[in-house]
């Protein structure tokens, strides 16, 4: 029953990382012009460094968290930031004891965790939000080189194939390995032999990766990769499906709204003076 648990949370995992690559949950953003998703969350990425004001600070943090619930990001982005949001905080307290800090020095840290909080909200309502083909042609429109918008594409649709491969080398390692006969205080050895394997199923990854790259780059310059780059044509007609709609605008200026009031209400009730 506990190999079963393991192995459907691994499967767990894998599925989530592919569905935050591919943005197959939904959500507002999903549904707009990629190029105003790249704004908005230039907007929501470059606002919080432009103030101290901790009513703001914590205003923007508020507007990322429902940011986070309109894009509909899944549990283990979630967990994983609650998990980081909570050691920060923890340190935050930490170190101001040790180093002898007082109310200022917490003030300047809480600051600084919720810029970066903000920050991250944003980050993970906007990305999440954007499949491969989105966000790599959202850069091509902002005249981005040809080549770095294919290797973002190409490397979100390589994510599941190396998590497929690092699964099936780890577990043929696994079962190639003897089990260790004693696990030692809290399964210490059990975990350096884990890490062991897991650094050791890297290296068929890398030669997998680099014979997959080879073949992509043949096709590629088969059907003409490289004159699309530098032809003006081929950039037109890949971004033809691009149009700003009502629902980009209002969610922009909605945005910019509630960005402005929480300005206002921080110049009005500053949390501390």
């Amino acid at each position: 029953m506990r190999k079963h648990h393991d192995v459907l949370s691994v499967e767990w995992v894998k599925l989530e990382l592919i569905r935050t690559a591919y943005a197959t949950r939904g959500g507002l953003f999903s549904t707009m012009d990629p190029r105003m998703v790249v704004m908005w969350y230039l907007v929501l990425a470059i606002v919080p460094w432009f103030t101290h004001n901790l009513t703001v600070l914590a205003g923007l943090f508020v507007l990322g968290c429902i940011s986070v619930g309109l894009a509909r990001v899944g549990p283990l982005l979630l967990g994983l930031f609650v998990f980081g949001l909570i050691v920060e905080t923890f340190y935050v307290f930490i170190a101001a004891w040790l180093f002898g800090g007082d109310t200022q020095t917490v003030i300047a840290l809480v600051e600084l965790t919720l810029k970066l909080g903000a920050v991250s909200l944003a980050s993970m309502a906007a990305f999440v939000s954007l499949d491969p083909e989105k966000l790599s042609d959202a850069m091509l429109a902002f005249r981005m080189p040809q080549m770095i918008t294919f290797g973002v594409s190409y490397g979100y649709r390589m994510l599941p194939i190396l998590i497929e491969q690092f699964a099936t080398v780890f577990e043929g390692y696994r079962l190639r390995s003897a089990p260790v006969e004693n696990k030692g205080f809290l399964g210490w050895r059990m975990i350096t032999q884990w890490c062991r394997l897991t650094v050791l199923s890297f290296y068929p990854i890398f030669l997998n990766t680099a014979k997959s790259v080879r073949t992509t780059v043949e096709s590629l310059e088969a059907r003409g990769f490289t004159y699309a780059a530098v032809d003006g044509r081929g950039r037109q007609i890949r971004l033809a499906y691009l149009r700003l709609t009502a629902k980009d605008w209002a969610v922009m200026a909605v945005t910019l709204a509630l960005i402005a009031g929480v300005f206002w209400f921080g110049a009005q009730f500053p949390l501390y003076r």
